[in-house]
């Protein structure tokens, strides 16, 4: 029997090498690293920082080719609109932010890497885990989603623990490990449940087959769509799944506890929008309500924790940046519940949002990894009389604190607020967006409480305690100097976005996808 050539159709996908250059360039150079590490002498261990680095740098810009939006790859040869990576404005706007992240990361790890970190393993990891982090919000199929999770998190619990010898870095990864495992396992239950009603992976036709889904398949789906938000929701550290966060970042070196604290939330955010917005539009109803409810959830609960820390408890300061961090995801979740109730317009106001916490949130991270270097216990009573000895840095820690609690001279902070309280008014979402300021009213308290800490006189020792003179009078050790560029580029930026608000803000009025 013969069978026309025209009648046979292919099922070869083409492959946009150019689409996929971020995340491909990561993970190459993540190879590179860990087979040079094979070779390279301990003196030399330094050049693999510089290749991780470039490697960085080189992906970003790769983005600058793609920035009009309009690429897709790996499409079905039968539906072309069915396709597993996009890079559209919304794809692009996170390997931005996570790559940049990376970066700024990378910069705060290269004192630690030559002394306290091994330099292969942990060059390998972060590539590794942002290679994954970048490819989350381009995939376009469940499949490819539940993949880029897991490579942006398995080696971010290395990470984690890499600190050999440490019963808290242990602890933390332990914990942390635990945590993500439980809720990958219920986030592919839901997986599975969503393609047993629908008979497909491609989120796009998930959105199509999920409106015709019969009634007897009805619930199954709807808690397919349930436990698949689950898995997101733990990576955002949203309420429940947040217990994890505070002894995570204090058992991390510091540079990774700032990169969880900006790339984990945007893998997870990233994630949450992907799922929520694209594929299951028709159950707004079920993942609506849920979202609006986490959202209060956490954001209360995360400015609470704040709130209760003491300054001169051990590691409150990475405490009460962590409990801040899940404060700030309670605010990133509000728009993603109003898109649920008006237009998928509003998820810009997350992502202008996400890209502002992104910058002051690595600042005031490097900030804490430089106080650290004198003060290992990181208290917040630590940074007491810091602009004595550290003017600039003081100067830039309080501009960091004002951003994240929405005051002048932080404008790009407080647009952002006013940009997620507005989504929420618009979406008819009134009682959410009374708690939304009911709690930046309460965060206003711990932030302006830590930045009134920063000009305060050192306080005077007492007589013949050698501890708490050291603890009185920060450190004039100078700090290294890629630790003092990370400071310095978030600052810049951060300024250059308060006075043109408008280059964040932009994205909260058009349509990413």
């Amino acid at each position: 029997m013969t069978v026309a050539a025209d009648s046979v159709t292919s099922l070869v996908q083409s492959v946009d090498w150019l689409t996929i250059a971020p995340p491909t360039i990561t993970a190459t150079v993540a190879l590179i690293v860990l087979v040079a590490d094979l070779f390279v002498s301990e003196k030399r261990k330094p050049l693999l920082g510089a290749i991780a680095i470039t490697g960085l740098v080189a992906a970003l810009i790769t983005l600058l080719p793609l920035r009009k939006g309009n690429r897709a790859t790996f499409c079905l040869t039968t539906d072309a609109d069915a396709c597993s990576y996009t890079a559209d404005h919304f794809t692009l706007v996170i390997q931005f932010l996570v790559l940049g992240g990376a970066l700024l990361t990378a910069l705060l790890s290269l004192h630690d890497t030559r002394k306290q970190l091994p330099a292969g393993e942990f060059w390998f990891l972060l590539l590794s885990s942002a290679a994954g982090a970048a490819l989350l919000p381009a995939s376009r199929d469940l499949a490819t989603l539940v993949v880029a999770l897991e490579v942006a998190s398995l080696p971010a619990f290395a990470l984690v623990g890499l600190r050999r010898g440490d019963r808290l870095s242990s602890e933390a990864a332990l914990k942390f490990f635990l945590s993500s495992v439980t809720a990958t396992a219920v986030m592919l239950l839901g997986v599975s449940f969503v393609y047993a009603t629908t008979g497909t992976l491609h989120l796009t036709q998930i959105a199509t087959e999920l409106d015709k889904v019969p009634g007897q398949l009805d619930s199954l789906a709807k808690v397919g769509v349930t436990l698949t938000l689950v898995g997101f929701a733990f990576k955002t550290a949203a309420v429940p799944f947040h217990f994890w966060v505070p002894d995570t970042y204090v058992g991390a070196p510091l540079p990774i506890a700032a990169y969880l604290s900006v790339v984990g939330k945007a893998v997870g955010f990233s994630g949450l929008i992907l799922v929520t917005v694209i594929a299951f539009p028709g159950y707004a109803d079920v993942w609506g309500p849920a979202m609006a409810v986490l959202a209060a959830l956490t954001m209360t609960v995360g400015n609470v924790g704040a709130l209760r820390q003491s300054a001169t408890r051990a590691w409150s300061a990475v405490r009460l940046l962590a409990w801040s961090s899940v404060g700030q995801a309670g605010y990133l979740l509000v728009p993603i519940a109003a898109a649920a109730y008006s237009s998928d317009d509003q998820i810009g106001a997350t992502v202008a949002y996400a890209l502002m916490y992104a910058v002051v949130n690595l600042g005031a991270f490097a900030v804490a990894a430089v106080v650290a270097r004198t003060h290992p216990l990181n208290r917040i009573s630590d940074y007491r009389g810091l602009y004595a000895t550290r003017p600039f840095t003081a100067l830039a820690m309080g501009f960091f604190l004002l951003c994240l609690a929405g005051l002048p001279p932080g404008i790009v902070g407080l647009f952002a607020k006013v940009t997620v309280f507005s989504s929420a008014v618009d979406a008819g979402l009134g009682w959410l967006a009374v708690i939304m300021a009911i709690n930046v009213v309460i965060a206003l308290y711990y932030y302006l409480q830590w930045t009134a800490i920063l000009f305060r006189a050192p306080e005077p020792a007492a007589e013949g305690a050698e501890e708490s003179t050291e603890a009185a009078v920060p450190s004039t050790k100078r700090a290294p100097a890629p630790v003092t560029v990370a400071i310095a580029l978030t600052a810049v930026v951060g300024v250059v976005l308060s006075g043109y608000p408008q280059l964040v803000l932009r994205f909260a009025a058009s349509n990413l996808f």
